[in-house]
């Protein structure tokens, strides 16, 4: 078996709410509570597990998301059309853009509790293969 990433814990001020929000914009499920998490599933297996907990205790982090070019359309829209500001860039010095690092499309925004989030159509370090 390889190791694989299976779950990681997401502290938020609203468990609830920020697992809707990122849901919401990936066309993701909310599961059900577990305890004190409220999970949202990926599709390649990973489980975000958002937990409440006090808001000076959390730490920003960063979480990247890579979508299908039609997937991202689908999130873009709901970022855009929901008001959420969004940046080009991780330090948010380029609002209202998108990026287009790798061939592909890139845009960053904060969940409801100050995490960074970013979805992109081509990972990081991606060439285009070439004819042989």
């Amino acid at each position: 078996m390889t190791v694989q990433l299976n779950h990681t814990i997401i502290h938020s001020r609203n468990n609830r709410e920020a697992a809707e929000f990122l849901a919401d914009i990936l066309g993701l499920e909310v599961g059900a509570e577990w305890g004190p998490f409220v999970p949202v599933d990926t599709g390649n297996g990973v489980t975000l597990d958002f937990a409440t907990v006090p808001a000076g205790s959390i730490t920003s982090q960063h979480y990247a998301f890579l979508l299908s070019e039609e997937e991202f359309d689908v999130s873009f829209g709901k970022i855009r059309d929901g008001g959420v500001p969004y940046f080009a860039d991780p330090y948010m010095k380029q609002p209202g853009k998108i990026n287009h690092n790798d061939g592909g499309r890139g845009v960053y925004f904060l969940d409801p509790s100050g995490h960074g989030m970013e979805i992109i159509t081509r990972p990081y370090g991606y060439t285009e293969p070439t004819a042989g």
